[in-house]
């Protein structure tokens, strides 16, 4: 049987003939109920994906796909059919959201989530499902294959291939289950960041309930007191520091390309907010920045995150 529409990437480690074809023979198993549980998202002129998570309509995107609450948005099915769907609570801080299709009549095709977020380790199989370039009756979802790469506190790295509009959509383990949602997607980089299932599962009365969080863990781990930024380079940039913070006394500016924590390579800004926020009030951190082409040093001393903020 051919494996139409599967690409394995072509960046994974050589990996034996029999594991590979066990792996076709899985994927081609569970994809017919993954491709019904995606969705397509429309919103503001923009395309992205989704995935049903319940016979009752709940649906798992980003939250840079929603934006907030309360927001209507168009849901296209695998078969073409355009539904609504109101989006519920977003999670800022991960970049994780939940939305509710309207038609509650219905039991939707959908998907499990995983709960053991062991399971997601480097080096497991997975796949990927969206729709980039937004859908495609004649097309079809497009289905990617490859390995995870990292895991952090709240993200799954992986290497399978994405584009502009798979945002929002699943990425599933060896056993159909979804582990991350399509977060940040760089055509340029050999992998890509997913929202894993700890933040959904952290916040989802939160989320049920149509609240923003803003922050993860407030009053816990130390606080640095910067807001960052991606770049069009793909660096993480200081946006804005807060006034009075930690980061200001020790001469962080906005601008500030972060290099480094503690000697650790910082690609990212969900790996950072885990990186500073794994830490307690008291602890002194060591920053690698680079400044108009230069690069220097910073030794910060954290201190306790006041509640009003919501910054790193």
């Amino acid at each position: 049987m051919a494996m139409v529409g599967i690409a394995v990437n072509a960046e994974v480690p050589k990996t034996d003939l029999n594991t590979l074809l066990q792996v076709q023979s899985q994927v081609q198993k569970l994809f017919p109920q993954a491709k019904a549980a995606l969705v397509a998202i429309q919103t503001g002129g923009g395309t992205a994906s989704g995935v049903i998570i319940s016979p009752s309509g709940l649906l798992l995107t980003a939250a840079h796909v929603v934006d907030k609450p309360g927001r209507e948005i168009r849901v296209v099915l695998q078969d073409g059919t355009v539904t609504m769907a109101k989006s519920l609570g977003v999670d800022q801080a991960t970049d994780a959201a939940l939305a509710q299709l309207k038609d509650l009549a219905k039991p939707w095709p959908s998907v499990n989530l995983s709960r053991d977020l062991g399971k997601a380790q480097p080096g497991e199989w997975c796949f990927a499902l969206g729709h980039p370039g937004g859908f495609d009756k004649a097309r079809g979802p497009v289905l990617r294959v490859g390995k995870i790469v990292k895991q952090t506190a709240n993200n799954l790295h992986s290497d399978c291939v994405l584009m502009g509009g798979d945002s929002g959509g699943p990425l599933f383990n060896m056993d159909g289950e979804v582990i991350g949602i399509h977060s940040q997607i760089w055509e340029e980089r050999d992998q890509n960041v997913h929202v894993s299932m700890a933040p959904f599962l952290r916040s989802w009365d939160a989320m049920q309930a149509s609240q923003v969080i803003r922050v993860w863990g407030i009053g816990a781990g130390g606080y640095l007191g910067v807001a960052t930024r991606m770049t069009d380079q793909v660096e993480l940039e200081v946006a804005d520091v807060i006034e009075g913070s930690p980061a200001l006394r020790a001469g962080v500016l906005a601008g500030d390309v972060i290099l480094e924590l503690n000697g650790d390579a910082m690609t990212d800004q969900h790996q950072f907010t885990a990186a500073v926020k794994a830490k307690a009030a008291g602890d002194v951190v060591n920053l690698k920045l680079r400044r108009a082409g230069k690069e220097r040093q910073v030794v910060v001393t954290l201190t306790q995150k006041p509640k009003e903020e919501s910054t790193e």
